[in-house]
């Protein structure tokens, strides 16, 4: 870990990525390793700022050396989804091609009022988790529901289907339409993956 006037110049070989301070410990991980996992899987340096909250990714050798863009991408996206509050496990699933990360502002949709943020939290949460279960299920995804945000790690079809499903909720459409939505999903995934159709309610 080091201080933010200790970070080297940012580079357009670098990204700097914020999370939340209490998820620093979560992406450093026990004696650094899940940092060092992050790491050595992509071949990246992660620079953390624990006060802050602030993550510089840089490669960890030059382009003209060997390093690959793309992995800086990848980093960024699990040191994302660690902040909006996935396991390092389920994070690291970035780690494979065609596995995206979709984050959901939910401010967007219905402002910054605690109450209406906690009611669409809720919404795709249900019940002892009983929504978010089924949006993972069906899509083969998973999903956080943390702070402000939704995000969603998957294959980009599953993502794309989990994100209308959590947006279409968020929106005020009933569950039963959603689920209805999610198992035609579903069901035409197996007969070609086509992207579902928006419900009607």
């Amino acid at each position: 870990m080091v201080s933010g006037k200790n970070f080297p110049h940012i580079t357009h070989s670098s990204f700097v990525v914020n999370i939340p301070r209490e998820r620093v410990g979560v992406l450093i991980g026990e004696g650094g390793s899940v940092k060092a996992e992050i790491e050595r899987l992509l071949g990246v340096s992660l620079q953390v700022d624990s006060s802050e909250g602030t993550v510089v990714i840089s490669l960890a050798k030059p382009v003209e050396e060997g390093g690959d863009p793309a992995s800086l991408f990848k980093a960024r996206d699990i040191v994302t989804a660690i902040g909006r509050g996935f396991s390092p496990e389920k994070a690291l699933k970035l780690v494979e091609d065609g596995t995206v990360l979709t984050v959901i502002d939910l401010t967007d949709y219905v402002g910054d009022s605690p109450n209406h943020l906690a009611r669409v939290k809720a919404r795709v949460i249900g019940t002892q988790g009983k929504t978010r279960r089924i949006i993972e299920e069906t899509c083969q995804v998973d999903v956080s529901v943390y702070g402000d945000t939704v995000a969603i790690i998957g294959e980009y079809e599953n993502a794309r289907a989990a994100e209308e499903a959590v947006v279409t909720l968020v929106r005020g459409a009933p569950h039963g339409a959603v689920y209805r939505m999610l198992n035609e999903y579903a069901r035409r995934r197996k007969t070609g993956g086509l992207y579902p159709p928006r419900p009607r309610f």
